[in-house]
């Protein structure tokens, strides 16, 4: 099992930015890939960045160049520094980490989420 809890959300005016921090317990030493997605109003959740155990990254189109995910496995954390920020960043961000294959699965985990408002 994987417990993750998010942080670092909040209000900020476009052009701005923001931190957030996703900390892993639990059995945190088997995550594989782990990263963030986001959902707004309406819309259904989409894959923001993710990180691998070996540091290789994958970005949605709609944040390359302004968003940077890492990665502290002493930590057990991930970040993502998110810069430029515009309103139609504005969603529910969620820690989601990824484990295995045991005996060809994966699990999957989520945290709650962090709320992330841009205005204009």
């Amino acid at each position: 099992q994987v417990q993750l809890r998010e942080s670092g959300g909040g209000l900020v005016q476009a052009g701005g930015s923001l931190r957030l921090s996703c900390a892993a317990s639990g059995s945190a030493f088997s995550i594989n890939v782990i990263g963030w997605y986001r959902q707004a109003p309406g819309k259904q959740r989409e894959l923001v960045a993710v990180i691998s155990s070996g540091g290789n990254t994958n970005y949605a189109d709609s944040v390359k160049g302004r968003f940077t995910i890492s990665r502290d496995n002493v930590k057990n954390m991930v970040y993502l520094q998110m810069n430029t920020l515009k309103p139609e960043d504005t969603a529910a961000y969620y820690c989601k980490a990824r484990t295995g294959p045991v005996s060809g699965l994966y699990y999957d985990y989520w945290g709650q989420g962090t709320q992330v408002i841009v205005s204009s």
